[in-house]
C-alpha cells in the first residue's frame, strides 16, 4: 500500500474528488435522457439498450480490480488513470458517428468510471482521520443524488438546444479540472518492493462478470420473442451463457485461494462489516434499481403527468436520499452501523409497502409522499456499508474493500433491473388477452407493442384507444407495477433482515 502524505492540500483533493464523483453519476443520469434523439439521429434503434450495456458491463467488471490495483501501486495513479480513460470515452462519443461507435466509446467510458467510485471513497478514507469520515462520506453520497437529480432535465435542454454531442463534451472540461486538483494535490509515499498482479484472477473474474451480466442483459425476453437482443430464461443462449459465467467464477474463486496477492482476497469477505454491508447493498441495490426505473413510467403512463415533468419525477426520492446520506454520515460516530442501517432499511421497508398499495387511482401527492419515504430511508444505506468496509479492513486492503462493497451494488442493480423488467413484461402480455374484447380487432404486432409500458407515453396511442380500452390498459400497467414493487419489497426486506448480523462495530473517533 502507499500511504498518503499529509500536506495542506486536502480541500483541493476533495474538490477534484467530488467533480470526478458528479461526473460519473451525472454520465448516466443525462444520457438516459437524451439516449431517445441520439438513437434517432444516429439510426439503429434496434441497439438502444446496449448504449447502456456496455458502460455497465465495462465499469461493473473492472471496479474491484481497480481497486485492488489502487492497494498496489497508489491511489493517484489508478485514479487518473481512470479519469482519462472516461475523459477521453467522452470526447469520443460527442463525435461517433453511428450507434457501434457509439456503444465502443460508451464501452471505454465504462473502463473508466470503474475507477471513480471506488477509488474517490477509498482516498476520502485516507486523508480524513475516522473522526470526520463518516461526514464526508454521506457528503458523496448527497453529491450523487444531486448529480440525478440534474442530470435528466440538462440532458433534455441539451439535446433540444444544441447538438447531442454536449451530454458527452460537458464531461471533458470537468474531468480535466478534476485530473488536474487530484494530481497536483495528493501525494503518496511509495513502497519499492516489488509488487504481484494476480491476471488469472483479474482475466477469470472479469470473464464471469461480463459472460454473468450479458445473460442478464440479453435474458428476460418471452418464449419465442421475435428481438434478436432478448431470449427467455430458460433458451440454450442464456442458460449457456449462466453455465459459463459459473464456471469461469469457479475457477477465479480456486485461483483466489492459491495466487501471491490476490485480485480479491477471499479472507476479506471473513471479517463481519465486508460480508454483511455487501449483502446489504447487494439487496437493496436489487430493490432500488428494479423499481425506480419504472416510477417515471407510472408517472406518466397512468397518473398523466406530461412528458415535460419527466425529468422531475424521480425529484421527491432524491431529495429524500440527500437528506438521510448528510444526516446518516454524522450519526456515524454515534451509532453502530447496525443501528443505522436497521433504522434506514425499515424506513425503506415502509416506502416500497406503500408502492405496492398503487392503482390507477394514485394521485401525483401520494406519489410524492411514497418517494419521500422511500428516499429517506436509502441514503444512509451506501455511505454507512462502505465506511464499515474500510474502516473494518487494514490501510492495505482498503481499497479492494471499497471496491468490493460498490461492486456487490452494481450487481444487484443489474439483477433487479433485469428480473424486475422481465416480470413487468409477463404480467402486461398475460393481462392483454382480457382486454383484447375492449382493444378491438387488433394484429398480434399491436397487441405485442401495446404490452410494452412505454406505449401508455405515445400521445398518438393513447389518443386512438377508445377510452373504455385505454383506463383497461391504464389499469392493467397498475398492477404490473404494483407486482413489480411487490418484488422490490422481497428483496429490501431479506436486506433489512440480513442487517441485524451487522454486529456492533460504529466508525472509531
Amino acid at each position: 500500500m502507499m500511504s498518503i502524505t499529509q500536506h495542506p492540500n486536502v480541500k483541493w483533493i476533495t474538490a477534484g474528488l467530488l467533480i470526478g464523483l458528479f461526473l460519473s453519476s451525472l454520465d448516466q443520469t443525462i444520457v438516459s435522457t437524451a439516449m431517445p434523439t441520439v438513437a434517432r439521429q444516429l439510426g439503429g434503434l434496434s441497439l438502444y439498450s446496449w448504449v447502456f450495456a456496455a458502460y455497465m458491463l465495462a465499469s461493473t467488471a473492472t471496479m474491484p480490480i481497480y481497486g485492488k490495483l489502487a492497494d498496489l501501486f497508489g491511489r493517484r495513479k489508478m485514479y487518473l488513470i481512470g479519469l482519462s480513460l472516461f475523459t477521453a470515452g467522452s470526447a469520443l462519443c460527442a463525435f461517433a458517428g453511428d450507434m457501434p461507435q457509439l456503444i465502443a466509446c460508451r464501452a471505454l467510458q465504462g473502463l473508466g468510471a470503474g475507477a471513480l467510485m471506488p477509488i474517490s471513497m477509498t482516498i476520502v478514507a485516507d486523508i480524513y482521520p475516522p473522526a470526520v469520515r463518516g461526514k464526508f462520506m454521506g457528503l458523496f453520497s448527497a453529491v450523487f443524488a444531486l448529480s440525478s437529480l440534474f442530470g435528466p432535465a440538462l440532458g433534455g435542454v441539451m439535446v433540444q438546444r444544441w447538438h447531442w454531442g454536449w451530454i458527452f463534451l460537458i464531461n471533458v472540461p470537468l474531468g480535466l479540472l478534476a485530473m488536474a486538483c487530484v494530481g497536483f494535490a495528493l501525494r503518496e509515499s511509495k513502497r519499492k518492493e516489488k509488487r504481484h498482479i494476480d491476471w488469472l484472477g483479474a482475466l477469470t473474474l472479469t470473464g464471469s462478470v461480463v459472460v454473468i451480466l450479458l445473460a442478464l442483459v440479453l435474458g428476460g425476453g418471452g418464449e419465442g420473442a421475435g428481438s434478436a437482443a432478448h431470449y427467455a430464461w430458460s433458451s440454450a443462449p442464456i442458460v449457456g451463457l449462466f453455465l459459463a459465467g459459473g464456471a469461469m467464477l469457479g475457477l477465479f474463486l480456486w485461483i483466489e485461494t492459491k495466487a501471491r496477492e490476490p485480485i480479491l482476497p477471499l479472507r476479506l469477505f471473513r471479517i463481519r462489516p465486508v460480508a454483511v454491508g455487501n449483502v446489504v447493498g447487494f439487496f437493496m441495490s436489487a430493490g432500488l434499481f428494479g423499481a425506480i426505473v419504472y416510477i417515471p413510467l407510472f408517472v406518466q403512463g397512468v397518473i398523466g403527468a406530461g412528458s415535460s415533468v419527466a425529468g422531475f419525477t424521480l425529484t421527491p426520492l432524491m431529495l429524500g436520499v440527500i437528506v438521510t446520506s448528510v444526516a446518516g454520515g454524522r450519526l456515524m460516530g454515534r451509532l453502530t452501523y447496525r443501528s443505522i442501517l436497521i433504522g434506514s432499511m425499515s424506513v425503506m421497508t415502509i416506502g416500497f409497502v406503500l408502492l405496492c398499495g398503487i392503482t390507477v387511482h394514485t394521485d401525483k401527492l401520494e406519489m410524492i409522499v411514497f418517494m419521500i419515504v422511500a428516499g429517506l430511508g436509502m441514503g444512509a444505506v451506501y455511505p454507512t456499508v462502505g465506511t464499515a468496509a474500510q474502516s473494518a479492513v487494514e490501510p492495505a486492503d482498503r481499497g479492494v474493500a471499497t471496491s468490493s462493497s460498490q461492486f456487490f451494488r452494481s450487481i444487484g442493480g443489474t439483477i433487479g433491473v433485469s428480473v424486475f423488467g422481465s416480470l413487468m413484461a409477463r404480467r402486461m402480455a398475460s393481462g392483454l388477452p382480457e382486454l383484447c374484447g375492449d382493444l378491438g380487432d387488433l394484429s398480434a404486432d399491436q397487441i405485442d407493442r401495446l404490452a410494452d409500458p412505454q406505449s401508455l407515453l405515445d400521445p398518438v396511442v393513447r389518443h386512438a384507444l377508445a377510452p373504455e380500452a385505454l383506463e383497461g390498459l391504464r389499469n392493467l400497467f397498475s398492477q404490473a407495477l404494483a407486482d413489480v414493487f411487490f418484488g422490490s419489497l422481497i428483496f429490501v426486506a431479506i436486506g433489512l433482515v440480513a442487517s441485524f448480523w451487522m454486529g456492533s462495530d460504529r466508525l472509531k473517533k
